[in-house]
């Protein structure tokens, strides 16, 4: 079933996709996801797992998602992300449709098509909704860039041979090439 072309799209258009297309919403435009490559999948399962197995060894409180999983940033029903990972700490956000709020880490592996999408336009509005911490893995520079919103600090740029702690988890050091 083909979408007629509209202006400015809504949440109602969005949660009536197509099964077959996903796409996120964002400032009432689809922005289309194309189907991700073993790198992009590998890394995120062997991130979410890393993730996972530090909050069940912490006794954490974290849900860690991994795409496809809707997030309405900052609970207005207007803009509907699926980033590639997302960490929950407060459950009062997730609900059946996902997390209504922002999630406290976000990561993005970055591809061809969601290079702009993921560096620019979701970078600003995780800023505003009150992310803590974004990552961008970028498998073609060999890179990860983060940001650490809460500290209102500039991003740190880290190649993939070196190892970076997270803010929301001390103590959890992670080199992504030792990842792929």
């Amino acid at each position: 079933m083909a979408l007629i072309e509209k202006q400015k799209y809504t949440s109602k258009d969005y949660w009536n996709l197509p099964e077959d297309r996903r796409a996120e919403l964002i400032d009432g435009k689809f922005y289309d996801m194309a189907p991700p490559s073993f790198q992009h999948q590998k890394l995120v399962s062997e991130l979410t797992q890393l993730f996972g197995s530090y909050v069940k060894a912490h006794n954490g409180n974290c849900e860690v998602i991994p795409a496809p999983f809707a997030v309405n940033l900052e609970a207005d029903d207007k803009d509907w992300v699926e980033p590639d990972i997302s960490i929950i700490c407060d459950h009062s956000k997730l609900t059946p449709k996902g997390c209504i709020g922002a999630p406290d880490l976000i990561v993005e592996i970055v591809s061809l098509s969601s290079r702009k999408t993921d560096y620019i336009i979701k970078s600003g509005k995780y800023a505003i909704a009150g992310v803590r911490e974004y990552w961008i893995v970028d498998p073609e520079k060999e890179r990860i860039t983060i940001y650490h919103y809460e500290e209102d600090a500039a991003p740190v740029i880290y190649p993939f041979s070196s190892g970076f702690e997270s803010s929301v988890f001390p103590g959890l050091r992670i080199a992504i090439a030792t990842l792929l």
